[in-house]
């Protein structure tokens, strides 16, 4: 009885340390304005900046339409690179530290960290919500 609790418990542990697939977004839509024309690449990265310093994240401009960001919580780091345009803007997985990558599967925060990342670009642009 004692062994076959012990089996259980360890793999519900494997079951929650394994990783996910990385989650990169890609041509996140960016809506116009109010009166039908397209953001300036200026307003898109600034709604970027914003949105990446409000879910902790270091964002630094690489060069026009491309910014990376870090984020470090704890022992894990994390490294995105962000390009971006007038009408869309992409997500990708660039570096990592902790996070368990093995070039396909990474700690399933990672993919949160990301997801929400990308909510939160969407609300500074002015889209109310996100599903993936």
């Amino acid at each position: 009885m004692k062994k076959n609790i012990l089996v259980i418990v360890f793999g519900i542990i494997l079951i929650g340390c394994t990783g996910k697939s990385i989650l990169n977004i890609q041509n996140s839509y960016v809506p116009t304005n109010n009166n039908g024309e397209r953001q300036s690449l200026q307003a898109v990265q600034e709604a970027i900046f914003r949105g990446t310093k409000r879910r902790g994240w270091s964002p630094q401009l690489v060069r026009k339409g491309l910014i990376e960001a870090n984020i470090s919580v704890r022992s894990h780091t994390a490294t995105v690179e962000i390009k971006y345009d007038d009408a869309s803007y992409s997500i990708n997985y660039k570096d990592s530290l902790n996070l368990n990558y093995d070039g396909d599967n990474i700690h399933r925060n990672y993919n949160n960290w990301v997801l929400k990342l990308s909510r939160t670009i969407q609300q500074e642009l002015g889209v109310n919500s996100q599903k993936y």
